[in-house]
């Protein structure tokens, strides 16, 4: 789940239960999985809770499931995504089956998009035509003016630059936006990639050179291999100077604000005023430099790389950057790397799955897929009873803030006032996005996609030195994720997440808490997680905790990294517990207040037994099989490098072994493998 990219990096038709049903009542009907909500045929019993938690609770899934070709892991995430995406794929379908849609209509712009995807006769007959304007383009760039237009068309091109300026929010004034400058410019998924000794990363290396030569080839590139190789050298220089992952998530380190004026002079080397003129981006007042010391020495390696090498290194990323849209031969070429060898699928997906993504993807036609999807699979009691769910979790959080030993009463008030301010978003935004300035054409895709690329380019310009809109969402109702935006202290949860394993009307209460309530419970947590607690109850950066504190919120956070500096799920290649954290912090939270608020929900009662199980153990089962997954091992290891969510395996067993209720639950023990002595247990939220 996201908390800024939840980078976590998560659509159903739904009828939620009414709180009563969801506290204690009987479920209505049939459950979707199983006898109350837990699929128990996914259980391996030969293993025991305290030794594999995971593997007790899905260890047979995991042994039978095959990944598809096209797969790189699979789990309950997964399983949403397919069926929502299947959901969208029949609403597109019906749009197909009309003649009487108005030209200019959603409806006309979603089918005609989609149809010039499917197209596939007419893509292969074009070649490389249709990119044929942006090399011609890049072929003529005979000077450091046309190089930074170059730079800064990148987004409408799809190549890449080494300098990106957007518009964020402006994290110590919500109310405003904010211009940023980030380096990047990168091919490869992060600066280990480039510079990493390991046998996995030189052979990731020798591949991506050979796909260097490759993609330049069908540009009529001679003397392929020396050009690929300057090309490499070229990203690898600029990777060298980049932060690490973990460091950039640092939001005091990263807020790094100053006058235009200013950059201009601290940077006096690199024409920021043409930047933003080529990229139609009005001049700002400020801008958050945001990896202040990694800037100049990127500038260094513009300065210092000929002309040629940089005409390469866009073609390059130009063709590689638009092979989705292109040729049979093209597409697939580039999935020789980027599929096979970064991610170690043996197949690409089915078209009709990629045209689905990409037109409903927030960056295509995002919202005008969502309220298809809203009118037909979501229903209006759905958002009115998970707003009470979030209102059971955030009294449990507030109980559990009460009865914390560690933090004292002056920054508990602050923590009160947080958790009052939290604002939930359900199901799907109340304006939908307008895309009436976007003209969709049948037949011709990259010229559809270069549309939709103009139209998000105008929408960020022109948010510059305008107010923020906090009824905007980050996601699309179709979208299976969730996340907590702390500039706007608002936690949302699109329609897609919400239907089993997750919630389901009919499954057992303890079952609801232990899926939808620790997911909500996570998106609270990243509210009070390392960097969000960074944040007031305003939305405002600024330290509200008192210094004895925050050092003991520190220590715990500590110990917590620790342990997941510890799970290694390939030899020599671990979790990153710092880039990982603000995840494992809501991981952990998310199981305590969901688990609070679900033996509030009992009201002293004893729950029943069902199948043999206690409430208590359903609740944590369904917890585990949340985070079933299965992976292949390319995409194990991008995940540990640029994720900041732990591989699923370690969501399910770290937060349960840092839980005493979970211990009592499934009678761990000293010698099982999970087992903590309880000083060595870690309690946050």
């Amino acid at each position: 789940m996201k908390s800024s990219h939840l980078s976590l990096s998560l659509a159903i038709a739904l009828g939620l239960a009414s709180t009563a049903s969801l506290a204690a009542g009987s479920p209505a009907g049939k459950a979707q999985l199983g006898d109350f909500g837990v699929d128990l045929s996914a259980r391996d019993l030969t293993v025991k809770p305290g030794d594999d938690f995971n593997s007790y609770v899905s260890g047979t899934w995991l042994k039978t499931y095959e990944l598809k070709d096209y797969e790189t892991s699979y789990g309950s995430f997964n399983q949403l995504r397919d069926r929502a995406e299947e959901q969208v794929h029949g609403l597109i379908e019906d749009l197909r089956k009309r003649n009487d849609l108005a030209p200019g209509s959603n409806g006309q712009k979603v089918r005609d998009y989609y149809a010039s995807y499917m197209d596939r006769t007419s893509r292969d007959a074009a070649g490389i035509a249709p990119l044929t304007p942006v090399l011609k383009r890049i072929a003529a760039i005979d000077s450091k003016a046309e190089l930074i237009a170059a730079f800064a068309n990148s987004d409408l091109d799809a190549s890449a630059s080494p300098i990106r300026l957007g518009v964020d929010l402006d994290r110590k004034n919500p109310d405003q936006h904010l211009v940023s400058l980030n380096v990047g410019g990168l091919g490869l998924p992060d600066k280990d990639y480039y510079v990493n000794p390991d046998a996995r990363f030189v052979t990731i290396r020798s591949a991506y050179l050979e796909h260097i030569q490759r993609m330049l080839g069908f540009a009529g590139v001679k003397d392929g291999k020396a050009r690929a190789e300057k090309v490499l050298a070229l990203e690898t220089a600029l990777a060298k100077p980049q932060w690490e992952r973990a460091k950039r998530r640092d939001r005091d380190k990263t807020y790094n604000v100053s006058t235009f004026a200013q950059l201009q002079q601290q940077f006096p080397s690199y024409d920021w005023a043409a930047h933003l003129k080529a990229q139609e981006m009005p001049q700002p007042d400020r801008v958050n430099v945001v990896t202040p010391d990694a800037v100049q020495p990127v500038l260094d390696v513009i300065a210092a790389t000929p002309l040629p090498v940089w005409r390469d290194y866009l073609t390059f990323h130009a063709i590689d950057g638009n092979a989705e849209l292109l040729s049979r031969a093209i597409d697939d070429a580039s999935f020789q790397f980027n599929g096979k060898v970064l991610a170690g699928q043996k197949a690409q997906k089915d078209d009709w799955k990629r045209a689905v993504a990409m037109v409903g993807a927030k960056d295509g036609l995002g919202d005008a897929v969502g309220e298809l999807y809203v009118a037909r699979y979501f229903q209006p009691e759905s958002k009115a009873a998970m707003d009470q769910l979030v209102e059971n979790l955030r009294a449990a959080l507030r109980q559990n803030i009460q009865n914390l030993d560690w933090m004292g009463e002056a920054t508990k008030a602050e923590a009160y006032r947080k958790l009052s301010t939290f604002r939930p978003k359900i199901g799907y935004p109340e304006k939908w996005t307008d895309y009436s300035s976007v003209s969709i054409v049948p037949g011709d895709l990259v010229a559809n996609v270069i549309a939709m690329r103009r139209f998000d380019r105008a929408d960020e310009n022109r948010r510059v030195g305008q107010k923020t809109d906090r009824d905007e969402w980050r996601m699309t109702p179709q979208t299976v994720n969730a996340y907590y935006n702390s500039t706007f202290n608002e936690i949302v949860f699109p329609a897609a997440i919400l239907q089993p394993p997750f919630f389901d009307v009919n499954a057992d209460p303890a079952v609801n808490y232990g899926g939808i309530g620790a997911v909500i419970g996570h998106e609270m947590g990243h509210g009070f997680d390392d960097q969000g607690s960074k944040s007031d109850a305003d939305g405002v950066q600024r330290n509200w905790w008192t210094d004895a504190d925050r050092a003991r919120f520190d220590e715990r956070t500590k110990a917590l990294g620790a342990q997941y500096d510890s799970y290694c799920p390939l030899q020599g290649q671990c979790v990153n517990g710092a880039l990982t954290m603000g995840e494992n912090i809501g991981d952990l939270g998310g199981i305590s207040m969901a688990y609070t608020a679900y033996r509030l929900s009992l009201h002293g009662k004893p729950a029943s037994v069902i199948d043999g199980l206690t409430g208590d153990q359903r609740f944590f089962l369904a917890f585990g099989q949340i985070w079933k997954g299965k992976y292949r091992d390319e995409a194990l290891l991008n995940q540990v490098k640029t994720n900041p969510h732990s591989p699923g395996m370690y969501r399910a067993n770290g937060p349960v072994r840092n839980f005493d209720p979970w211990y009592q639950a499934f009678d761990v023990k000293p010698g099982d493998a999970l087992y903590l002595p309880p000083e060595q247990r870690v309690r946050i939220w």
